[in-house]
């Protein structure tokens, strides 16, 4: 009998609690991406370059790339045609309208026709080199983000806890464990932006550099073709 009575003064004192829970002003901890990114010191700064950067160069890359690997299938037939009547300036023509860089191999190709097989092959060498290097602009941008994003980051993180602990150091007895705990986390964000920017930029530079190897691979097949219809005899 006992315990049915204290048992309803246990739920009112239950719900009395959770009433003041309820009612109790609890501070927010929450803050949004760009004020914890604003913490992060000076820093911060070269690591959103660097981001701005690398996206910069990914979709500028992409768009060349694109245009880099658009395929005539019918621009080998009409090369072949053109060599073999004999008409060597609408083969040049053709290799201009086309405007890719196996066309443009091609065409140096054919403007040292009448030449050795050297320096016909030698020519079209040449001019792949440059046609690749073409290909391959602002990757090295890429590769150094990649590989120094992270460690700028790093160096925030460090500097950041140098500065916490000489806080602590110079508050003695009185530290301020809040304060402290704020300095760490604050230090710790540059790490996290440097990851995030060096983890964009190589998976930005390993994607541009596949399909770059794409499009060699095809340069590549053209060439063999060119010199496959320089080789054989006209009919």
């Amino acid at each position: 009998m006992k315990l049915l009575q204290i048992t309803p003064a246990v739920s009112d004192s239950l719900q009395q609690l959770q009433q003041v829970v309820t009612d109790a002003d609890i501070p927010s901890t929450t803050i949004n991406a760009f004020d914890l990114a604003l913490k992060g010191g000076w820093l911060m700064i070269i690591l959103l370059i660097l981001l701005l950067l690398s996206v910069y160069v990914l979709i500028e890359r992409l768009l060349v790339l694109r245009d880099a690997g658009k395929e005539d299938d019918s621009f080998m037939n009409r090369i072949k045609d053109y060599i073999h009547e004999g008409k060597i300036d609408s083969a040049q023509a053709l290799c201009k309208k086309t405007d890719t860089p196996s066309a443009r191999m091609v065409e140096k190709g054919i403007s040292r026709l009448g030449r050795p097989m050297s320096d016909i092959t030698q020519a079209i060498e040449n001019a792949g080199n440059i046609e690749i290097s073409k290909l391959e602009k602002g990757l090295p941008l890429l590769a150094t983000t990649a590989a120094g994003a992270p460690m700028i980051g790093f160096l925030g993180t460090v500097t950041g806890m140098v500065k916490a602990f000489m806080s602590m150091a110079s508050a003695g007895a009185n530290v301020d464990v809040t304060h402290l705990s704020t300095g760490i986390y604050e230090a710790l964000i540059t790490t996290v932006g440097g990851l995030i920017v060096g983890i964009i930029a190589l998976f930005a530079y390993n994607y541009l550099t596949t399909q770059i190897k794409g499009i060699v691979n095809k340069m590549e097949m053209r060439i063999m073709e060119f010199m496959d219809i320089l080789n054989e005899p006209a009919v």
